[in-house]
């Protein structure tokens, strides 16, 4: 388990394993050294035969509270079990039962949890009564509302997902619906809120005992030994000690591993899925191998109801030092999703496959981060998302020195300041002092450029910088990104919807479409020597000044598939007006001249011709020098 692997999940981990032993183990151990009467020995203090003093029957206090250790956790956990099981029927009714009376127990559960837990706690143990039986009871209810809370939010989420609606339309009942596609979805959180609310159950059935309306005589816990030690804590402290340090314990390692595995859910970097989705060779060579990225038969896969969905697939290319490429194509494409693997941001259950994904010679997929440094800059389309809302401009970017190369909080700030200096930024003091909602749509932009610019980047990804932005504030972030290009002689990889704003910026071109590059080749034929009916079709729909307003403007007829729909063939081929008998069989990336490669098969039966005429033709001209004029006469 992920949770284990840090250092509070391992020390949390440890505690619990020893208050289970010590549940199972000491009342076998010391349970009558714990029962025994001594009368020459009456509230005594610490020593040497007893650690924690005696009570006032003279038994040891020490093996009290290892032996009570079975009660407290056992209470505890039993209150929770009751508590959470209560919750989340009580949160997941209002999927299940008719309109109105779903609605009558959320009122309920939201007038339960507008109280607070122990007031909840103390009004139950009331109802049900001093004694072991009451206090359980009331804990486990005063949990219950917090859980049906968590519950109902939960599956609300989950319910407007698209596989909930499917389900819905192929006729699955409510219950069903509830038991097999929502609960399993948000077990996990829910498993992890338990482990913590065990902590908090502990606690406050401790509290219920030392009040006296929790655990009865002859019986004891934690509570009840740390209220009879409190009687004589100005004498000798150490018998309510040894019982407090047992309740913040046992508290804090249930909560702590709660915790802990609640981060490790939560982090990036899970572990792979098991089962894999099948990896596929091709035959792109993407150009030489002497780039700043090499990528080689890159698949992005994620796991579907009938399979795995690989909507990135089998993507080669090679992006070279001081280099500008653009990426193009429609929405769907794949361009970020590429762009997002590339710089190991698809998270779990995503899964990055590659026969070759290297960054300045080092695999990125087994490269740790501190390795790859910042040599590596991502420029994302939504500045405003991806800036923190909370957090000021220049103490985000400043945060990247801090981490990365280990300035000072003040260094790192002014290096900030710079960088927004950098980036052209007026008053760049000033606005580093300012939060993102206070800087304009083309300075957000520009202020996600100087993050990547606070380390020293070899290659910056910029997806859809421009977009949303007016024409003159495109003109300067493109500038910008120009400008580090010639200066820092970084490469730029650009993801971009507009093949104009490509064709003005770039070096090369890729054309994506369902998944795979479908053409490359030099921005400079971009206009001129174009092969693939996609890219083709691309330009044909962008107006410029020549377009006749009269007529309508071109479009390119349907829409790209989806990842899960891509069947056998060419994926272009439904919308293409060249396709015929072949296109039902998916074309490779083949090299057509220097630095140009199309998939289409229409591009290489014109190379198989030309290969073969060639010949013929060498053929048909010897034949003809050999045999000399057919009609000509000599002049003697």
């Amino acid at each position: 388990m992920r949770a284990l692997r840090t250092p509070v999940g391992a020390a949390s981990a440890v505690l619990l394993t020893v208050l289970v032993a010590l549940a199972l183990f000491a009342p076998l151990l010391w349970g009558d050294r714990a029962a025994a009467i001594d009368t020459d020995a009456l509230q005594q203090g610490p020593s040497a035969d007893h650690l924690l003093g005696t009570d006032s029957l003279g038994r040891d206090i020490f093996y009290r509270v290892l032996v009570a250790t079975r009660l407290t956790i056992g209470f505890a956990l039993l209150a929770t079990l009751i508590g959470v099981t209560t919750g989340i029927v009580l949160g997941a009714a209002p999927a299940v039962l008719p309109r109105l009376a779903g609605r009558l127990v959320t009122s309920v559960v939201n007038i339960a949890v507008a109280f607070p837990g122990l007031l909840l706690a103390l009004f139950f143990a009331v109802i049900f009564g001093a004694g072991t039986k009451g206090a359980v009871l009331a804990i486990a209810f005063a949990i219950a509302p917090s859980f049906a809370r968590l519950t109902q939010t939960l599956t609300a989420s989950v319910s407007g997902r698209d596989y909930i609606a499917a389900a819905r339309v192929c006729g699955v009942g409510r219950f069903r619906l509830l038991t097999r596609h929502v609960l399993p979805n948000i077990a996990e959180p829910l498993v992890i809120n338990a482990t913590m609310a065990a902590g908090s159950a502990l606690i406050a059935l401790a509290g219920l005992s030392f009040l006296g309306i929790g655990v009865q005589a002859p019986s004891y816990d934690w509570g009840r030994l740390l209220g009879e030690g409190l009687n004589r804590i100005y004498v000798t402290p150490a018998p309510a000690l040894g019982a407090a340090v047992a309740v913040v314990v046992a508290g804090l390692a249930f909560n702590l591993f709660g915790e802990a595995a609640a981060a490790a859910a939560g982090d990036r970097q899970q572990a792979r899925p098991r089962s894999l989705p099948p990896r596929e060779s091709t035959v792109d060579s993407g150009g030489g191998d002497d780039g700043v990225l090499t990528v080689r038969n890159l698949r992005v896969a994620f796991p579907g109801a009938a399979g795995w969905v690989t909507p990135v697939r089998g993507v080669s290319f090679t992006v070279r030092q001081g280099e500008m490429i653009g990426v193009v194509g429609e929405s769907g494409s794949g361009k970020s999703l590429t762009a997002l693997a590339v710089s190991r941001l698809v998270e779990r259950p995503g899964v990055v496959t590659a026969d070759r994904l290297e960054f300045g010679g080092k695999p990125l997929l087994g490269t740790s981060d501190r390795e790859l440094g910042t040599s590596l800059a991502m420029v994302f389309q939504d500045p405003m998302t991806s800036f923190n809302p909370t957090s000021r401009v220049g103490r985000q970017l400043a945060e990247v020195s801090e981490v990365h190369h280990g300035l000072s909080r003040k260094a790192a700030f002014e290096r900030a300041v710079d960088r927004l200096k950098a980036v052209r930024i007026p008053s760049a003091a000033k606005r580093a002092r300012q939060y993102p909602h206070e800087f304009s749509g083309g300075m957000r932009q520009r202020a996600m450029i100087a993050m990547g610019l606070m380390g020293e980047p070899r290659l910056v990804i910029a997806d859809e910088p421009t977009t949303a932005l007016d024409v003159t504030v495109q003109r300067e972030v493109l500038r910008l990104l120009a400008r580090i290009r010639a200066e820092r002689s970084a490469a730029v990889l650009l993801i971009s919807h507009d093949i104009t704003v490509v064709a003005q910026t770039c070096d090369r071109v890729l054309v994506m479409y369902a998944g795979r590059i479908v053409e490359e080749l030099p921005i400079d034929e971009l206009f001129t020597s174009a092969r693939h009916p996609y890219t083709t079709a691309l330009l044909a729909a962008v107006p410029d000044l020549d377009t006749d307003r009269e007529a309508p403007l071109a479009v390119i007829p349907g829409r790209p598939p989806e990842p899960g729909e891509i069947e056998a063939g060419c994926p272009f081929a439904p919308r293409c007006p060249l396709a015929h008998e072949r296109c039902r069989q998916e074309p490779e990336l083949i090299a057509v001249d220097d630095g140009h490669r199309v998939a289409c098969w229409r591009m290489e039966a014109e190379l198989v011709d030309a290969a073969v005429g060639a010949p013929e033709a060498r053929q048909t001209g010897e034949t003809q020098r050999a045999s000399g004029p057919s009609d000509g006469g000599s002049d003697e």
